[in-house]
């Protein structure tokens, strides 16, 4: 979450709690993977807190919170969208499933090729990633996650993205150094939003119509 080890860790508790709602109110296996993701963002915001105890550096905690901010976060954001996109949309959410799993297959590159190392910078963290051509991997990253929520096709996923959108571009202007830092701890509160659209969610047909048939039988 930036600023300190104890608000990453009383955040992540909390995304956590929250993703842990999100799923338990799913109502289709379709929708797991997006109300799935406040559990993936409430553990990276912990693991970050793990990174400020270290006083930053290059272990263990700095490469998984890169792992998951980097390449797992490129592929996961447009795939679950995909899957709880309806068929129409699906057709065009596909090519960003595609440039996301490229972008996430060029920044695990550049992770296992280069050094992942981060700086506590006052109430911030800065990561630093050695990879070939940030500004284009910088562009699919975004491109594959806020594009794919914008092209959804659903109004609170579309919402989200506007608003993760935004939240980037305010980020990038203010926080350039941290920008990936402080990205991260917008999307988890973002996670928030995912649980209005989980409990938004219609419930699938066949189980509305098992219930109607229970219904006649106790009739």
């Amino acid at each position: 979450m930036c600023w300190s080890a104890t608000a990453d860790l009383a955040v992540g508790a909390g995304v956590v709690a929250v993703g842990a709602a999100c799923v338990a109110r799913a109502r289709a296996p379709r929708d797991l993977p997006l109300a799935a993701l406040p559990l993936l963002l409430g553990a990276h915001q912990i693991v970050e807190a793990a990174v400020w105890h270290a006083d930053g550096g290059g272990g263990p905690a700095t490469v998984a919170w890169a792992v998951i901010a980097l390449p797992l976060l490129a592929v996961w954001v447009p795939a679950g969208v995909w899957c709880a996109a309806r068929p129409p949309a699906r057709r065009r959410l596909t090519a960003l499933v595609v440039l996301g799993a490229a972008t996430a297959a060029a920044l695990a590159y550049g992770m296992a090729t280069g050094p992942v190392t981060a700086e506590i910078r006052g109430h911030t963290v800065g990561y630093a990633v050695g990879l070939p051509f940030p500004a284009v991997l910088v562009a699919g990253y975004l491109l594959s996650t806020v594009g794919s929520l914008l092209l959804s096709g659903d109004r609170g996923l579309v919402a989200l993205g506007a608003v993760v959108g935004a939240g980037a571009a305010a980020c990038f202007a203010l926080w350039r150094l941290e920008f990936v830092s402080t990205w991260c701890a917008l999307a988890a509160v973002c996670s928030v939003m995912l649980l209005g659209w989980v409990r938004g969610r219609p419930e699938p047909a066949e189980r509305s119509a098992d219930r109607a048939d229970t219904g006649r039988r106790v009739r």
